[in-house]
């Protein structure tokens, strides 16, 4: 890389990285694998800078790495949480917070990233199918079953805390 195309991404960087954490953050719930994610992202960037530097809209290129990126640690962790054949998950009930940042946990990866990106960044349905890599309509079902698993947990989170 050219010493102006090396500023010129140190400049991009420094303008996009904590925003990129915080699209990474709102689906991991967690500050270090956000970080991680997007400073992996940014080096999927820093090879492809020629390139992609003549985008439109380059922060939608690094944004939607760093999603599917989180998108896929946020589903290795759930799978590693999911209980192992010959073990009950009924062994004992899990409990609960009423807390919305824990409900979003609750929710699967596609769904919390359709969320944090419509709801959190204030993206329409079709700028976040662009990002997850789906079209709108998927986008708004991942909304619409969010929405309601959402309400059925802190339904029942309030119950819990009024008995």
């Amino acid at each position: 890389m050219t010493e102006p195309e090396d500023q010129e991404f140190s400049a991009f960087f420094g303008r996009e990285f904590e925003r990129t954490v915080r699209t990474a953050y709102l689906v991991l719930h967690d500050q270090q694998a956000a970080e991680d994610v997007a400073q992996d992202a940014f080096g999927q960037l820093y090879r492809c800078w020629a390139k992609v530097r003549g985008y439109d809209n380059p922060q939608a290129w690094v944004r939607r790495v760093a999603i599917r990126m989180a998108v896929r640690v946020a589903r290795r962790e759930e799978s590693r949480r999911a209980p192992t054949r010959g073990q009950s998950s009924q062994s004992s009930p899990p409990e609960r917070d009423l807390d919305l940042a824990a409900a979003l946990r609750a929710l699967p990866a596609q769904q919390r990233a359709a969320v944090a990106l419509h709801y959190y960044e204030d993206q329409s349905a079709e700028e976040v199918g662009v990002l997850l890599g789906c079209s709108a309509s998927t986008v708004r079902t991942h909304l619409l079953r969010a929405r309601a698993r959402l309400a059925e947990l802190l339904a029942d989170e309030e119950a819990d805390h009024a008995e």
